[in-house]
């Protein structure tokens, strides 16, 4: 039986795009993890090929600890 989706490729000349729902708008998504959100489907493809020129990847997730657990208390009825 084949799967349904393909293995997820990696790579320098890998390049992703999203249509953003319910809009017109296409979400390019590069190599490098920059990503850019655009109408145009040409000035898309000139900022992805562009590469590296405007290309700033976007924040790191900041690590925050996790909460200290909350002792629970069980309940009287």
């Amino acid at each position: 039986m084949t799967p349904l989706h393909p293995p997820v490729l990696r790579g320098e000349s890998v390049y992703r795009i999203h249509w953003v729902l319910g809009t017109d708008r296409l979400l390019a998504v590069c190599h490098c993890g920059a990503q850019g959100e655009f109408e145009d489907p040409v000035e898309l493809w000139d900022w992805l090929l562009g590469h590296p020129e405007d290309h700033r990847p976007g924040p790191a997730p900041e690590s925050t600890p996790a909460p200290a657990a909350q002792p629970r208390h069980a309940a009287f009825a």
